[in-house]
């Protein structure tokens, strides 16, 4: 008997699965083995009321379902139609022509369900050489966008079955992928930011270059709209980028069908878990870190986050990724996010303003200490955020006034300098702030008087070496923002205005 194919692209098997039936005279029972989880073994209800509700009889014998290989633990509902296919197959009703691909989770009622985590599948079936999908019809704009993959959908058992029996299968072929409609995420403009220049500024250098920010200040001085308008000064998502986001996206809550065509922006509650914000759990999802890929990760109030949760973001933010790993097998999650937190000066909020701080030593030591110096030598841009005087929030913008540019004339500084990175790094969603130390060494261009400078400030300043070459990033990214080929002691002299007065 022909397997019938399905995929696994999670768990301890990461690969092709063959679905293998065979019908004995004996009781009437359906078997699932080969090492499956619950939600896999229950497929044998969901595939019994199928048939039923769509008028089709199961073969009235001994039903034993091999999923191989049998020694690889493996689980998901959505191995459920290519069971349903390869018992009814193998009861001599039809054959199954060429080798597709079946995904598909079965309802009570016979209707087949989209499935999470779609395009990793079929990314995962095509590397390994198979082209031919039998997908529900709900995921097929998410597949649509691989390209070279054929792609039959069905909305039934029913429609699977009478397509098999008439030998009526008709594929599409996706050709190049179906086109994207990317958007920019509707936020707060940052022409309705009134002053914060230096804060402005900097969030500008950091979409440019993706580097992590640290805004801190007094209450309500605008910390939480400056990060909250960052989005909209960063450019549209690439292709690639869509791709990964809605892969990653459907893997956790209930979407599985739509496509993220704008860039998250994830603001976890301080209270949150480690495993909510790192990813993880006892049946590993990603986390707060890998929903952010590509966009924002807003952590309001940083010292108020635990400190676990807090040193378990040192990872991801070097390495761009997160391993989660169990016993019997590791997941691996992409976290190319940009941060943003803020914080206050102390508990109270008001040290060093203008208001009195009502806070003892011993809470200002204690708040102070709750950020560690490796956490906080992995934030490139420390902007400390100013009242703003009173008297000019309300008033009318002047048309001669130039420094409230709106995101737009930002976004399109942030581009051409994305652009520029993209060359000279060589990839689609490279920034400055991924560089390594040998691509610093070729990249940076600093002139001589730049070079200079920079180590005089590092000595005096006590600057470590993981915070030293971030500087040369941050002046990178100044330089490519006023399209300048090297790296000047201007654009140096910047970079260091970005580091806290005590390393």
């Amino acid at each position: 008997m022909k397997s019938v194919l399905s995929v696994q692209d999670s768990g301890a098997y990461q690969g092709i699965l063959e679905v293998q039936t065979s019908l004995s005279n004996s009781l009437p029972t359906l078997q699932i083995i080969g090492v499956v989880g619950k939600s896999l073994d229950e497929s044998k209800e969901r595939i019994r009321s199928s048939f039923a509700a769509s008028n089709t009889d199961m073969p009235r014998k001994k039903i034993t379902v091999n999923i191989a290989p049998a020694d690889s633990p493996k689980d998901g509902s959505h191995v459920d139609l290519a069971i349903a296919a390869s018992i009814f197959i193998t009861s001599g009703k039809t054959k199954l022509p060429g080798s597709p691909v079946l995904l598909g989770e079965l309802a009570l009622d016979g209707a087949v369900k989209p499935v999470r985590g779609i395009l990793g599948k079929i990314r995962l079936a095509r590397e390994q050489g198979f082209n031919e999908f039998i997908i529900p019809v709900g995921n097929v704009d998410q597949a649509s966008l691989i390209p070279g993959v054929r792609l039959f959908s069905v909305s039934t058992l029913r429609e699977l079955l009478d397509a098999l029996t008439q030998d009526d299968i008709t594929y599409t072929d996706t050709g190049e992928g179906a086109s994207i409609a990317t958007n920019i995420s509707e936020t707060i403009d940052f022409s309705e930011v009134i002053g914060q220049e230096i804060a402005k500024r900097a969030l500008e250098i950091a979409a440019a270059g993706g580097h992590n920010v640290l805004l801190s200040g007094p209450p309500g001085v605008g910390k939480s709209m400056l990060a909250k308008a960052l989005i909209s000064i960063m450019p549209p998502l690439s292709r690639e980028e869509v791709i990964t986001l809605t892969h990653l996206h459907s893997l956790v809550g209930n979407n599985s069908v739509d496509l993220i065509t704008t860039r998250p922006v994830r603001s976890p509650h301080h209270s949150a878990s480690d495993v909510a914000i790192i990813g993880g759990g006892q049946r590993p999802k990603p986390g707060e870190v890998s929903l952010s890929h590509h966009g924002i990760l807003f952590l309001d109030e940083l010292p108020e986050f635990k400190r676990s949760t807090l040193e378990a973001l040192r990872q991801p933010l070097e390495d761009k990724v997160v391993t989660v790993s169990r016993a019997q097998h590791s997941s691996q999650y992409p976290a190319d996010f940009l941060l943003i937190a803020t914080k206050n000066p102390c508990p109270c909020g008001f040290y060093g303003s203008e208001k009195p701080c009502v806070c003892s030593p011993i809470e200002l030591d204690r708040y102070q200490k709750k950020l560690s110096g490796p956490l906080m030598d992995r934030i490139d841009l420390h902007v400390t955020v100013d009242a703003v005087d009173h008297a000019a929030l309300l008033a009318e913008q002047k048309k001669e006034d130039n420094n409230r540019e709106d995101s737009a004339t930002i976004r399109s500084r942030v581009a051409a300098a994305g652009r520029k990175q993209q060359q000279r790094l060589g990839g689609v969603t490279r920034r400055n702030g991924s560089m390594s130390s040998k691509e610093i060494k070729k990249h940076a261009q600093l002139t001589d008087e730049a070079k200079s400078f920079l180590d005089k400030a590092a000595d005096k300043l006590g600057l470590s070496a993981r915070v030293y070459m971030k500087v040369v990033k941050v002046a990178r990214s100044i330089a490519d923002l006023e399209a300048s080929e090297q790296t000047t002691l201007k654009h140096v002299s910047e970079a260091l205005q970005y580091r806290p007065v005590k390393e």
